[in-house]
This record gives C-alpha cells, structure tokens and sequence, in this order.
C-alpha cells in the first residue's frame, strides 16, 4: 500500500481534530438512536443493506443530521455554507475527514457510521466509502487493500467474546477495528494488527473518533508481529477466512489453500495464550469426501487448550461460490467473466474433494489440566446475542464436571439455570406425556428431553438439598431401588450440566 493512498485517508497524527468532529457529531445527535429517529425503521434497516435510496428520501430537510447523514452515511456532495453550520469545515478539509468538491461543496473521505456499544456508548466505526458493509450489489469498491465496516460477522464475534477484565488483548486482523474497540473497554491494553496498513490506519481513525484510547497497531499476517515471548489473556479475529480460489480481495480472501489459514490462525493461538486466556475466531472448514467434518476440527485444537466449537451453517460448494461471488459484485459484471469465476471455485473445491463449507464460532481457552476438554457440535437454531457470559460459564461447567466423579456430583448441589421452562409433550387428553423437554429461553436455547426422574430432579434442584438426596427421594415416591436410581443418574445430571441446564450452586 503506497504512501499516496495513505495520504487519502483522514491524517491519525491531529487527535484534537478528531476529538472535535466527535463532539460535532454528538451535538447533532449522529448517533445510532438519532439515526433511528430521523430515518425510521425500514430506512434505517435498508441503510444496513447498503441500500440508499429510502435515507435519501428522508434526509431531505436541511437540519444537521441530515447534513451529516448525506455527507457520512450516504456519500452525497453537501454545500460547503449548510456543513459549516454542524462541522469546523476548515480543520475537516485541513485534516482530510472532507475534501472539497467543485466551488462549493464538500464530500466525506471515509465512511463515518454510529454505532451503539453494549452499554450505550456512541461510538463511530470509520471504513472506505461504499464499505460501511455488503448490499445486494456487492461492496462499494473491489480495490485489493478496500476496509470494510460493520457487517454480520464483525457483530456475532464482539456478541460471543468474553468480556471479563483482562489485562491484554490481540485483535488479529483488525479491519476497521471493531473488535479493538470493543477490547478496549475492559482489557488494560489492546495491541491490534492487519497485513493491510490501510486497514491500521481506518482502526486508528475508529478509535479517535469514538473516544478510546490508541492500541498498539502492527503490520504483518497472522502472529507476525506478535513477539516471540508475547502473550494474551483475550485473542480475537474475524480473519478472511473465505475459501477462494486466490486471494484477489485481502479483506476477506486468506490467501492460503482451502482452509489453512484458519487452521494456522487456531494452531498458532495456544502458545499466544495465557493460562485461563480466551482465543476466539469465526471461520470457514470445508467438509472433505470420506472425512468426518468434526475430526477435522478436532485436529486443530492446540495442546493445552480446552475448546468449544460450534457449527452454524453449512452450504454446498454451489450455494457457497455463489454467496461470495454475490459479495464481490461478481454477478454484475460481464456473464462470461463471472461464469469463469464461478467454475475457477468449483475446480478449486473438486481437486480438494470438498463437498460443502461450514461456518461458526471457534473458542479456545488455555488450560493447566492435564485432560483438556474439546466440544465440538452443530447448532443451526436460534441464539440471543450477546453470548460472552453463555460462553465464559461454558468453560466454567466443564471445569466442574472434570473436577467432579460421579459420586461428587451426588454429593453435590445444583440449582435449575434461569429461564428454563419444562414442557410436556403428548397427545391430547392422554394420562401421561410421551416425553418431557427442558427448554432454554436465553444463550444457546437448547432444548433436551429427559425422562421422568430428570425431569423430577431438575424441578426441585434449588441448591438446599444435594443431588443424592434428591434422587433418593424420587426413588421412595416412585418405588425405584435408590441406589440403582444413584448409578445410572449421574450421566443425565452431567449432561443438564454440560448443556447448562443445572448449575452448581
């Protein structure tokens, strides 16, 4: 990336600049809730797809928000004397957040775009104009070093990763440094990296212009800039984790063959990571002919880390090519062209035998046990974001359950989790059900059936009484021999454990 296309950018050297515009932004309410206000909610959920033309209609007033709106949202020229009623024009230009346009207009530079963190703070994510985030037509611009801004992925990532107090964090990949920003919050210090400097740059710019402070920015691919003796409490990347063939578009494409780059980045994080440390990462796997999917990820897992891995989607070689080429804008050029893109992927998966993609969430925490625990599982349902408590308590189950034999867990107390509901499954008017499911309402929203004794021991599991005295009571009311009820319930106790179903109180 050349100085002069650098030198396009916003300078990151005027903090006070920076500070200024946010305060202009905030006084016209430029902000997730004032946009949501002005625009309504189709517009505003139109906007989200990359889609303009309802924000245009509603923006057609002459208030400040709307003038920021056409100016940082929409990429529209505004005259220059209805800016410098909301923005210090001057210093804008001087510092290159504007650019003069004709006689009398002005035009963005970058993609400006409120975003609310999780406890209502206004923060700003800035990204290349036209890539704030992926429409139907594809990215604004396919220039190789293009900065994307807040999409799906950037958002399921800052909602999984645990948010406890630590003292560092790497932002691996940063983009526009979402997943810095959000780092910044409650780790002491964030050192974030790209192999794209454009990318460090619009990072550095996001975090000014949302009032936190610098992280440690560092050029290089993967753990290339991490020093040798440097460790991590948090770990987190969105990396381009697309299987392509080729890496035409560094914001997405790994450049590696398949899915190595994904496997190197999970590989590389077990000796990046502290005792207790989290790594997390969303990534592509391909489902390879005559190979289990989940031993494939299973191999990837470090020594010394525990890991929790889920699958959320799974797409055929076809519906795969299609989406990204979609991304790209492909579609829209030339039919031959895109039908040569198009069969370049399917050759690409047919010499690697790959049958279909999956897609999820990849959680590695550093352990000292000598077991370590690996879960791997597919989970296509419906989740409530954020996740990080849901994933942090994860860990915290496993740890009980490998500290715990099945006659420690008789011995011990359990209370049935929050928003858990039973429901009683049969025919109408029938004197008992045909099954029982346990159901959560928060986190994963898992649902298990259980038979009449866990659904029993579950009912009354308050923390007062131990499970052992528990299961000897229902075998006194239903006539069981205890200490065969004692024997064959554990299992379904760890596995309401594991699921998160009961919590040891």
């Amino acid at each position: 990336m050349s100085n002069a296309t650098l030198s396009s950018l916003p300078s990151v050297g005027h903090p006070d600049a920076a500070a200024r515009l946010r305060e202009a932004l905030l006084a016209a309410s430029f902000t997730a809730d004032g946009l949501l206000d002005l625009l309504g909610a189709p517009a505003y959920a139109a906007l989200a797809r990359s889609e303009t033309v309802p924000a245009l209609r509603a923006t057609r007033g002459d208030t400040p928000l709307e003038t920021l709106v056409r100016l940082f949202l929409l990429q529209q020229p505004v005259p220059c004397a209805r800016v410098e009623d909301v923005l210090p024009v001057h210093a804008c230009v001087e510092t290159g957040w504007l650019t003069r346009v004709g006689a009398d207009d002005v035009a963005a530079t970058v993609d400006v775009r409120p975003y609310g963190g999780p406890d209502g703070e206004d923060w700003f994510i800035v990204s290349d104009l036209g890539c704030a985030v992926g429409g139907a037509g594809g990215i604004g611009s396919r220039a190789e070093g293009v900065v994307l801004g807040v999409g799906g992925a950037s958002t399921t990532l800052a909602g999984i990763t645990v948010r406890t107090p630590v003292p560092t964090a790497l932002d691996l990949g940063t983009g526009s440094g979402i997943q810095a920003l959000h780092a910044a919050r409650h780790a002491t210090r964030v050192t974030a990296t790209d192999l794209n400097p454009r990318a460090l740059h619009i990072t550095a710019l996001t975090l000014a212009l949302s009032g936190a402070p610098a992280a440690d920015l560092r050029e290089g691919s993967l753990f290339e800039p991490v020093r040798d003796d440097e460790t991590f409490d948090l770990i987190v990347s969105n990396p381009p984790f697309v299987i392509s063939p080729g890496a035409r578009l560094t914001y997405r494409d790994g450049g590696m063959g398949g899915d190595d780059l994904c496997r190197s980045l999970v590989q590389g994080a077990g000796e990046r990571l502290n005792v207790g440390g989290f790594a997390q990462f969303l990534a592509n796997w391909q489902h390879v002919e005559g190979e289990d999917w989940q031993d494939r990820l299973r191999s990837w897992v470090p020594r010394g880390c525990d890991a929790w891995i889920v699958q959320r989607e799974v797409q055929d070689v076809t519906q795969y090519a299609e989406l990204w080429l979609r991304d790209a804008g492909d579609h829209q050029d030339d039919p031959a062209e895109y039908r040569a893109r198009y069969d370049a992927w399917l050759e690409e998966f047919e010499a690697r035998k790959v049958k279909a993609v999956g897609f999820g969430w990849i959680t590695l925490r550093r352990t000292a046990s000598d077991e370590p625990t690996v879960t791997v599982e597919e989970w296509p349902h419906s989740i409530e974001q954020p996740l990080g408590d849901t994933v942090r308590a994860h860990f915290e189950r496993v740890d009980y359950l490998r500290g715990h034999d099945d006659a420690a867990l008789l011995s011990g107390h359990f209370r049935l989790a929050a928003e858990v509901v039973q429901e009683q499954v049969g025919l109408p008017g029938a004197e008992d059900p045909e099954h029982v499911v346990l159901r959560q309402h928060r986190g994963m929203r898992r649902a298990t059936k259980v038979d009449t004794v866990g659904a029993g021991f579950a009912g009354v599991c308050d923390g007062s009484l131990s499970a052992g005295r528990i299961l000897d009571a229902i075998a006194q009311l239903v006539g069981e021999d205890p200490v065969l009820l004692r024997d064959r319930t554990p299992a379904q106790i760890r596995l309401l454990v594991e699921q998160g179903f009961l919590e040891p109180a």
